[in-house]
Formats: C-alpha cells, sequence, structure tokens
C-alpha cells in the first residue's frame, strides 16, 4: 500500500528526487534527474585567467567538462580535498543547449523524495546577497536542505564561456 501511494505522488509530479552533499556542515540538493555520474576527485587541466572557483576541465569521455569548486563559488572557506570529495557531473538543459559540467563538493550523503508542497522559498536576505541559486529550502529528518538551481549556478555566461573557451583550447592541443 505504501509503495502504491509513493508511485502515485511521483505519477502526479508532487515529488521529486534529490541526491544531497555536504558542504561546510550543510547539506545541499541537486535534481537527481540532472545527474550523470559521481566521480572521485582527480586533478583536472586548468585554463588560464579562469574565475578561482573554476578547477579546469576534464575529458569525460570526449566531452570537455568544466569542473567547479562549490565551496568557492559560495565563498566558503577552502579545504584540501580528500578521500570523500568527489566530482558530481550535471547535465542541464539551457538557453544555449545542453551542457555538461562538474561540480566538487565535500562528500556525497543521501538521495531523498520530496514533496513540492513542503519545500519553501529563498529567505529575501539582501539585494547585496545572491540567492538565485537556490530553489528552496525543505527540512529532512530534523536538517535543513539547500536546493539548489543549478541552471542559475552552472548555466551561468561565465561559466558557458569559459566551457568553449576551454574546448577550444583542447581541440587546438589536440590538432598539434
Amino acid at each position: 500500500m505504501e509503495a502504491e501511494l509513493e508511485n502515485a505522488i511521483e505519477e502526479t509530479g508532487e515529488s521529486e528526487q534529490y541526491l544531497t552533499f555536504i558542504m561546510a556542515d550543510e547539506e545541499y540538493g541537486v535534481d537527481i534527474l540532472s545527474v550523470q555520474e559521481i566521480r572521485g576527485w582527480e586533478p583536472c587541466t586548468q585554463i588560464p585567467n579562469s574565475p578561482s572557483f573554476m578547477k579546469g576541465v576534464i575529458n569525460l569521455r570526449g566531452t570537455i567538462v568544466p569542473i567547479i569548486d562549490l565551496r568557492e563559488r559560495f565563498g566558503l572557506k577552502t579545504v584540501e580535498y580528500s578521500p570523500t570529495t568527489v566530482v558530481i557531473v550535471l547535465k542541464l538543459e539551457t538557453e544555449k543547449g545542453n551542457r555538461v559540467s562538474g561540480i566538487v563538493v565535500d562528500a556525497v550523503s543521501d538521495v531523498y523524495t520530496l514533496a513540492k508542497k513542503d519545500m519553501k522559498d529563498a529567505p529575501n536576505i539582501g539585494e547585496k546577497m545572491n540567492v538565485s541559486f537556490i530553489k528552496g529550502l525543505i527540512n529532512v529528518n530534523d536538517k535543513m536542505v539547500i536546493l539548489l538551481e543549478l541552471e542559475t549556478l552552472v548555466g551561468t555566461d561565465e561559466i558557458e564561456n569559459f566551457a568553449e573557451i576551454a574546448s577550444m583550447v583542447s581541440k587546438n592541443s589536440v590538432a598539434e
């Protein structure tokens, strides 16, 4: 009976699944349908004159993937990468077409099926604080999970331009 109820909720679109991960003792979530794969941290090719949160690029089966350190993107204290540090590879549909990006996080946490009705909007904390990357907040097991709006987070022009430059650099180095 419980499985039937869960299936009914999922079919009506009243819930979504999120992959959650930890950064700076906080839990964040991304839509699981956007997750292409989870990889252990590996050094990547750095691109000169890129923002500090852009760690570089990796070649993932022929696709050049920009790697973004979310700690730096969010202005959190940087830490040494550890064995639990992972790259979550995301595939997004943007205005300019499909985009694959990777985000470096401290550790993967869990997968939750969350009811849309339980999601709260991000608080308005002033014009100087950018919360456009927050899709919503939700309580799960007595803790707050921050759900991220991926298009805003990794679909920005700055990141898309970085990916295009990285792709050109990669093509030129292969041609030589």
